[in-house]
């Protein structure tokens, strides 16, 4: 008679487990889950984020108490060198998001610090900040900055949206994002999110 053969373990994806760790220490707040991604990736190396989420220290310990109160998250990867001569652009981005924060949550101030540091990366927006998606990121935006996000009428890239924004401000109407000469995907940054 032959004995019955075990399942072999199946791997999990480390990235999602960890998330799960996160989210059963969630603080039912509003972007719980998008944090829950972005540190989940983040401990996996991903993105372009430096540790803490580019949070200053205090910051980021505020934010993981009110988040995910009782989680004790692992140093994150060494800090990249931060570039001087982009401090003002991050600045600029971070100023343009603030002023549209939504003003229903208090976290969305931490969001705005943290989608601005993700900008100074040379992806996508939603691949710098370690989101899953660019679905994730629609969300996001809509939820943290809804008067911003209103503008994207033409369902515009993100990142490309938000130096154009800048651009704009400063009357400037032929604007290029970071990048686009070298993006595979320069052709396509216009279109749906999905």
């Amino acid at each position: 008679m032959l004995a019955a053969a075990s399942p072999s373990p199946v791997s999990a994806d480390p990235r999602s487990e960890r998330h799960g760790l996160l989210m059963a220490q969630a603080g039912g707040f509003a972007n719980d889950e998008l944090f829950a991604r972005m540190l989940a990736s983040q401990l996996q190396g991903m993105g372009a984020l430096p540790p803490g989420l580019g949070l200053a220290q205090a910051d980021f310990a505020s934010l993981m108490a009110r988040h995910f109160p009782g989680f004790a998250a692992p140093a994150g990867r060494a800090p990249a060198d931060a570039d001087p001569a982009r401090e003002a652009e991050r600045a600029e981005l971070l100023a343009l998001l603030q002023a549209h924060c939504g003003g229903a949550d208090a976290s969305e101030r931490w969001m705005a610090a943290i989608v601005a540091a993700a900008c100074m990366g040379g992806d996508h927006l939603w691949q710098d900040l370690g989101l899953w998606s660019r679905v994730d990121l629609s969300g996001l935006m809509t939820r943290n900055f809804p008067a911003l996000a209103a503008k994207n009428t033409r369902d515009m890239k993100w990142k490309k949206f938000l130096y154009k924004q800048l651009c704009e401000r400063e009357g400037v109407y032929v604007c290029r994002s970071p990048s686009c000469e070298v993006c595979v995907d320069y052709a396509s940054c216009f279109g749906p999110e999905e």
